[in-house]
């Protein structure tokens, strides 16, 4: 079986393609506002560095959400495309599981997204990357005041907060999340939106 995996969430391109069990090329690059115009043509250099077609994929993964609003578009506009036209299967997944399962600490996981104004991004995970917190948009304060039931675990985040905070740094195991999720039922592909977990400024501005 092979996989495409992308994540356009952040100012980041996490993107690989899998082929039973070991990484055939990858992309992990920060290109911040030039992720629209970098992302689709790095995904593309994959596919003819190693001689291969999107049509050769079997399954597709897109991280849909939560994180950039227009980062969030870009991946799952390129994702639907290519599982719409060629007919492939396509698995959403959001950012935060990402992060969460891409941990090698046994600890319980808190991935968090900086969503500016002292909200963040958040869930709780257990050790074996179960929610314990669904993700939402949500104060930091009331994230930590939620995580005084436990003791042993790690934020997990590439971002910078208003307030200091340890964090370990998220880099992608795209083996591990792709075996976790491998079991997931796919979707029709007009049926993935992104998942925000907040409205806009401009749907706010409207309430």
């Amino acid at each position: 079986m092979r996989y495409l995996y992308i994540d356009t969430s952040s100012s980041f391109l996490y993107s690989a393609i899998v082929e039973d069990g070991s990484i055939v090329s990858k992309v992990e690059q920060e290109y911040g506002q030039d992720l629209s115009k970098e992302a689709l043509p790095q995904i593309v250099s994959m596919f003819t560095n190693n001689q291969l077609k999107p049509a050769d994929i079997d399954k597709i993964y897109i991280v849909n959400g939560p994180g950039s609003f227009t980062g969030i578009r870009i991946g799952v506009t390129i994702a639907k495309t290519y599982a719409w036209s060629l007919n492939i299967p396509i698995v959403p997944l959001l950012s935060l599981e990402a992060m969460a399962i891409s941990s090698k600490k046994t600890k319980i996981h808190v991935p968090i997204i900086n969503a500016r104004r002292g909200y963040v991004f958040g869930a709780i995970y257990d050790e074996n990357y179960q929610e314990l917190l669904k993700p939402r948009h949500i104060k930091l304060e009331d994230l930590k005041m939620k995580l005084s039931a436990y003791q042993d675990y790690e934020f997990i985040s590439n971002d910078t907060f208003e307030e200091e905070i340890i964090t370990e740094s998220y880099s992608p195991d795209f083996l591990k999340i792709i075996d976790f999720y491998k079991e997931r039922e796919s979707k029709n592909p007009h049926a993935i939106n992104p998942e925000y977990l907040k409205l806009t400024e401009a749907e706010e501005s409207l309430l």
